[in-house]
């Protein structure tokens, strides 16, 4: 796409975490400044706690009627495509992709896609309790997936709710779930650890993530940009 070209209009549902909107939306700003391009975003805001609520009750067809509804807000705005930039409401992503009033760029089909042209053969998940219980919502058909145990769930929920709520992460937050995957990464030995929560970018980034991983949201972020603003 050549300079002061337009990309196509897209659609973020924030506020799934604030923090997590704020990600993903400066990550795009960026993208396209990259590539010489002014972006083209529409953002409507979540109830988080509706959501999460939806989803740790595995309520998916609430959930997915309610997303649908913050969707078609945005295609009346003029949003050309979309996605929900977190983990926890694609519990319904099945339910959802036959509701949906906007094509979706979908963040499980991203990282299920990238497992597979990596060859990862057995992966630990990192985020929010739902998606660490459920596996990724079963979507890694082909890997070995490995739940930590009972504890190390506890400690990584309780981790990542606190990051959530408070759109930070601490010194010791980081020093924690690194030891953890280095833990997991030897005694299971994983090929890698998903990091499939969108606040964990307040934790890892590629400077500082020194055990093998594959970070879901940064992955959603190049294929979004490949979608709206091809080169």
């Amino acid at each position: 796409m050549a300079n002061g070209a337009v990309p196509r209009t897209f659609g973020l549902v924030a506020g799934l975490g604030v923090g997590a909107g704020i990600f993903y939306y400066r990550s795009l700003v960026k993208a396209h400044a990259a590539r010489g391009l002014s972006p083209s975003i529409l953002m409507v805001h979540a109830d988080v706690r509706r959501v999460m609520a939806h989803a740790a009750a595995r309520q998916v067809h609430e959930l997915a009627s309610y997303l649908t509804g913050l969707l078609r807000q945005l295609a009346g705005g003029g949003a050309e495509i979309g996605t929900i930039p977190a983990f926890s409401p694609q519990i319904c992503a099945q339910e959802l992709a036959e509701m949906t009033p906007l094509p979706l760029i979908s963040l499980l089909d991203v990282i299920a896609a990238e497992v597979e042209r990596r060859k990862l053969e057995r992966v630990a998940i990192f985020g929010a309790r739902v998606t660490v219980e459920t596996k990724l919502f079963g979507r890694l058909q082909n890997a070995d997936v490995i739940t930590p145990n009972p504890a190390e769930v506890d400690l990584l929920s309780d981790i990542y709710v606190r990051i959530v709520e408070e759109e930070r992460a601490s010194e010791a937050d980081y020093a924690t779930l690194r030891a953890l995957a280095h833990a997991l990464i030897d005694r299971e030995r994983l090929d890698a650890i998903l990091l499939a929560g969108t606040d964990l970018s307040f934790v890892f980034n590629p400077e500082n993530t020194d055990f093998p991983h594959l970070d879901g949201a940064r992955r959603h972020l190049d294929a979004i940009m490949r979608r709206i603003a091809p080169a």
